[in-house]
């Protein structure tokens, strides 16, 4: 399998290496469909998935990224989705709880790791799909809902994380999470940079995302099909669909180095880069350690 060589730093953007959650797609299959990328009579190939899967893992490595793995759940075919567990900010993890009964117990099986490492788990109250639909620029957080989540859990997450929270309205079904229709690029604070796709956004929403982020990205419709927003940046490389042609020369024309990996085989799963990687932010208690890819 081709991988992008990953290119030496460019213009004055800064590479901070990211400790991720990860859970490899053994049982990985579309049997359901809770989204309008699935369907259940196209086949598919888990033994591809995995190893698709397993070149983002490589390539987070190669990148300094301290690497965390779940143990997957027969039955349970999304969990390669990781982004989707929760939401953790501070040592904090505020837990996920799903909108379709067919994922509902990976929001317990998340949580239960959240516990094994130490970290503070806040059990939702509202229907919400952790990373899939919080996404954290500088101290800010953005929310979407219209799908998913359930506007409410913003509220939720506003009081667990004491962050500012902006909610989103997705109005696009095949975007059906934040995720999948807008990226973070740098999200240090005062050089908050993101990616998205306008149209995935009702008006009022859009309007907010131009006011605070008039130099974003805007990306075309062909790259966001490619589930190019459902990307993975530590502020220099972007990890995002190899097919998002398009969005990886306006990175590049931004300082940024696109590391273009291929997971079409999740994506029959509607999910991405993104999807399968939740960012653990300060997850540095003593007995969490990065462990073998």
């Amino acid at each position: 399998m081709t991988m992008t060589a990953i290119a030496a730093p460019t213009r004055d953007r800064t590479a901070t290496p990211l400790t991720v959650l990860m859970c490899r797609p053994q049982h990985f299959d579309v049997v359901y469909a809770i989204n309008p990328w699935m369907d259940p009579a196209v086949p598919t190939d888990t033994a591809r998935a995995v190893a698709q899967w397993q070149a983002l893992a490589d390539t987070y490595a190669r990148l300094g990224f301290a690497v965390h793995r779940i143990d997957p759940v027969d039955g349970l075919p999304d969990m390669v989705f990781a982004a989707n567990g929760g939401f953790v900010v501070d040592g904090t993890a505020y837990t996920a709880m799903f909108a379709h009964p067919q994922r509902g117990p990976e929001g317990p099986a998340y949580a239960r790791w959240f516990r094994s490492q130490g970290l503070r788990v806040v059990e939702a109250t509202q229907i919400n799909e952790g990373e899939g639909d919080f996404l954290l620029v500088g101290r800010t957080v953005l929310a979407g809902h219209g799908f998913r989540s359930d506007d409410a859990s913003h509220a939720e997450v506003a009081q667990v994380t004491g962050l500012e929270v902006v909610s989103l309205r997705l109005v696009r079904p095949e975007y059906y999470h934040l995720d999948t229709a807008l990226a973070v690029l740098d999200h240090r604070g005062g050089r908050e940079h993101i990616a998205y796709l306008p149209s995935a956004f009702d008006d009022a929403s859009r309007a907010e995302l131009e006011r605070r982020y008039p130099d974003a990205i805007l990306v075309s419709e062909a790259d966001a099909a490619a589930f190019g927003l459902n990307a993975v940046s530590d502020g220099l490389h972007v990890v995002t669909a190899s097919r998002a042609h398009a969005f990886h020369a306006q990175l590049r024309e931004h300082g940024y180095v696109p590391v273009g990996v291929d997971l079409s085989e999740l994506l029959l799963g509607g999910g991405g880069v993104k999807c399968c990687t939740l960012e653990l932010r300060g997850a540095a208690q003593p007995n969490i350690h990065a462990e073998e890819i």
